[in-house]
Order: structure tokens, then C-alpha cells, then sequence
């Protein structure tokens, strides 16, 4: 008799993809859930091990690491690039992923200006993206729904700006939809609500070419894709609980503590997505406000005990 071992990857995999079947089916979810294996600082062996169970999305952070594993590794991959891009790295990260499935992080005019400059010399007559039968590269606005300095996106009142730039002036991209990195241990949902209202206020500034369903959602990671799911997200971006904890080099600078406040997005630049972040806000502080003279009281009535 013929036993198959599975890896502790394609185990963990297996895992994460009852998990989200389980809160598609709870929520009653119709719409496909895509799930990213992020395999920053993995070996290719561990890649080669997610691809035995038929995973072929896959993130990466970093331009050097991700152009030195694609040619390594199948051409099946649909690679996503899900870290801060810098311009002058655009050029080295298209010329050397043809098979790059979307940049989820884009987060300025010109940026984006420069990845449509580079996609359409590789889409022109002898280019090689048209040789290989590639269309547009889909592209993700990255939006800073938490306010913290340690992460990049642009702010919600100005993703709708970003995504007409891409969409009415960047014809060789494609507007796939908007990224957050939700904030870390936040129950409330906060910033994957704040992501929903920037999808809608999106889809109606460029309605009717652009609709709310034809945008995606980026959000949740390995310690909150099932809340991101429960709130809209279509695309989820898991490591840790795939491949285990990165190790990085020591070199590595350490970003320093994030901020703890909303992000400034109330200023009146879209009258309907600052009334709906607004009230977000209020009810996020209100929350901690909740919380705080719970733990306040909690402490007196320990001190009295003692």
C-alpha cells in the first residue's frame, strides 16, 4: 500500500484553506476567497513543497529576493508583490517576473506612473510581455487605514484620487482593487471597514466602468485573515501560519512602535467617505474608551481585595 506523507506546508495549507472555507460557509459567502502563500526569506524548497498541493499564488516583499527565486522556481507561479516598491526598482521587478501576477502596493501617483511607463514597453510591438501573451498588470492601491507610521498607503480620503490616475491615465494597468495591512490585535474590524467604504467610494467615482464588484479587497494575515474575510476581503495574504516564523538577517532596522491613533483622513475630501470614516473613528474610540474604565475598574476591585 502506497502512503502519502504530506509536508508540515502542504499540511498547514490544507489547513488554512478549511479555515476559510468554514467562514465563507458561515457568513454565507459566495464570492472565491484567493488565498497568498507569503514566502518572504522561505527557501524554494518550501515553495516547491506549496506547489505540490496546487498553491500558486505566492507574495514577496523584496525586489532582490523575488527576482533572484522566480527563474529558480515554475512558471505557474502568479507571483504578487506585496511590499513597499520603490521606483527605481520597478524596471528590475517587471523585466525579470513575466509571470508577476499583481503589484498590491502601490501608493503614489508616481509610482504607479512609473510601473505603467515600464508595462508598456514590455506590452509594445517586440516586447517581451506581448511575446509571452501577457495583458495589463493588475495593480492594487495600498491604502494606510490605521494611521501608523510604520506603514505605507496612501490615506483612505486620497485612494480615490490614486485609483482614477490609474484607471483614466495608466492604460497598462489594471485597477484589481485596494490593500491594507489591518492593525494588529483589532477585534473591532476597524481598518478592513475602513478599506470596504474606500472600495465603494472608488466604484462610484469611476462608475460605470468601474463597479464595486470588480474591485478586490487585500486584507488579513495569518493572525486575523478570518475577521478580514467576514468583512469583505477576497484576498488574503498568509505566512507565518503556512511556512512559520521569518528569520531575517540582524542587519535588519527595526521599525519603531506604531502609532495608536486613527489615521488624519477627515478632512472633508469626499463629503460621503469622510462621514462614513468619521463614524468609524467614533466608534473605535468609543471602544477604547469602553475598554480603558473596564480595566480601570477591574484594578480597583483588585486593589480592594487585596
Amino acid at each position: 500500500m502506497c502512503v502519502t506523507i504530506m509536508s508540515d506546508v502542504a499540511w498547514n495549507i490544507q489547513q488554512v484553506r478549511d479555515r476559510i472555507q468554514q467562514i465563507c460557509k458561515r457568513d454565507g459567502l459566495s464570492q472565491p476567497v484567493r488565498l497568498v502563500a507569503v514566502s518572504k526569506t522561505k527557501p524554494n524548497q518550501l515553495i516547491e513543497d506549496a506547489l505540490s498541493v496546487g498553491q500558486l499564488h505566492f507574495g514577496e516583499n523584496y525586489v532582490q529576493e523575488l527576482v533572484a527565486k522566480a527563474p529558480e522556481l515554475s512558471d505557474k507561479i502568479k507571483w504578487h508583490f506585496i511590499g513597499h516598491l520603490q521606483s527605481n526598482k520597478v524596471k528590475n521587478l517587471l523585466n525579470n517576473v513575466p509571470n508577476l501576477f499583481v503589484i498590491e502596493s502601490v501608493d503614489s501617483v508616481k509610482l504607479a506612473t512609473e510601473i505603467n511607463k515600464n508595462c508598456a514597453k514590455l506590452l509594445a510591438p517586440n516586447g517581451r510581455w506581448l511575446e509571452l501573451g501577457r495583458g495589463k498588470l493588475n495593480v492594487m492601491v495600498q491604502v494606510n487605514t490605521s494611521g501608523e507610521l510604520s506603514k505605507s498607503g496612501v490615506e483612505p480620503n486620497d485612494c480615490v484620487k490614486l485609483a482614477e490616475h490609474i484607471h483614466r491615465n495608466c492604460p497598462a494597468l489594471n485597477l484589481f482593487g485596494l490593500m491594507t495591512i489591518g492593525k494588529a490585535d483589532d477585534s473591532s474590524a476597524t481598518s478592513f471597514k475602513v478599506l470596504s467604504a474606500c472600495k465603494l467610494a472608488v466604484a462610484e467615482a469611476l462608475s460605470p466602468e468601474v463597479t464595486a464588484d470588480s474591485l478586490e479587497l487585500s486584507m488579513g494575515m495569518s493572525g486575523d485573515f478570518e475577521l478580514a474575510i467576514s468583512n469583505g476581503s477576497t484576498n488574503v495574504r498568509v505566512g507565518s501560519t503556512i511556512f512559520g516564523a521569518r528569520a531575517y538577517a540582524a542587519s535588519k532596522p527595526v521599525e519603531g512602535p506604531p502609532s495608536t491613533s486613527m489615521p488624519s483622513i477627515f478632512a472633508p475630501a469626499r463629503a460621503d467617505l469622510s462621514s462614513t470614516l468619521s463614524k468609524l473613528s467614533t466608534d473605535e474610540t468609543a471602544g477604547d474608551h469602553n475598554q480603558s474604565s473596564a480595566t480601570a475598574t477591574a484594578t480597583a476591585t483588585t486593589t480592594g481585595n487585596t
